[in-house]
């Protein structure tokens, strides 16, 4: 399978494009550190203070709206701020749908001034480990929506596996993911 896994140490950036290796000489301009922490009393107004840019704020929904479903939704559902070290940079929620059964991404978003960095597909990364791990089901089944105008969430997806259902609602595409007990290592190689 053809992609691309990057490692960084603590100078260089090196870059394996179908398992051969070419080393970026250049040293490293920016190293970040990307986590998931729950959303808490301690940190749910950093959440609020996140912005999209306007255009693109038709794309997800701001999450003050996403932590009151959370709420209603609190026995199947968790939302995380997504961190570059102690810095909240991003928004997502997991959600689990018993009645499917599947896990759903909903709201994942990037501050707009932290975009362009890797944060978002760092995140999801973060999220699908989350996911796996099976916190509410044992479900190996990932969906979520992106609207179709959104040309850059929709290639970070599919590069991470995520395909097309052919289920659409308005400008909202369904994209869905199964993992297999190979996942990981295709995600790497």
């Amino acid at each position: 399978m053809s992609g691309r896994l990057i490692f960084v140490d603590k100078r260089f950036l090196y870059c394996y494009n179908n398992g051969v290796s070419q080393e970026n000489t250049a040293p490293l301009t920016e190293v970040f550190m990307i986590t998931l922490k729950r959303i808490t009393e301690d940190n749910f107004i950093d959440a609020f203070n996140l912005k999209l840019a306007p255009e693109q704020e038709r794309f997800v929904s701001h999450p003050i709206r996403s932590l009151a479903q959370a709420y209603v939704y609190r026995d199947q559902c968790q939302p995380f701020g997504i961190y570059d070290g102690d810095t909240m940079v991003g928004y997502v929620m997991v959600i689990y749908d018993y009645d499917i059964p599947e896990y759903d991404i909903w709201h994942m978003m990037i501050d707009e001034s932290r975009q362009g960095r890797g944060f978002g597909g760092a995140a999801l990364d973060r999220v699908l480990e989350y996911i796996e791990s099976k916190p509410f089901g044992s479900s190996d089944r990932v969906t979520l929506t992106c609207n179709k105008d959104n040309t850059h969430a929709m290639s970070m997806y599919k590069s991470r596996g995520f395909t097309e259902t052919g289920t659409e609602d308005e400008d909202e595409i369904e994209l869905s993911l199964t993992f297999h007990s190979d996942h990981r290592e295709e995600q790497s190689s």
